[in-house]
């Protein structure tokens, strides 16, 4: 038991050097990419 308490204090300070607002931008960058690829590939066709 103590191992698994161990471990997951050593997996926090492993991530707190990340900043929270970093990966939501990243996160948001990446979803706003993919919706802009979705309209500019589906913009031209014509629906059958």
């Amino acid at each position: 038991m103590s191992t698994l308490l161990q471990a997951a204090a050593e997996e926090h300070e492993m991530w707190a050097g990340v900043n929270h607002w970093v990966i939501g931008g990243l996160t948001l960058a990446i979803l706003l990419a993919a919706l802009g690829a979705l309209i500019a590939f589906g913009g031209g066709r014509e629906h059958s």
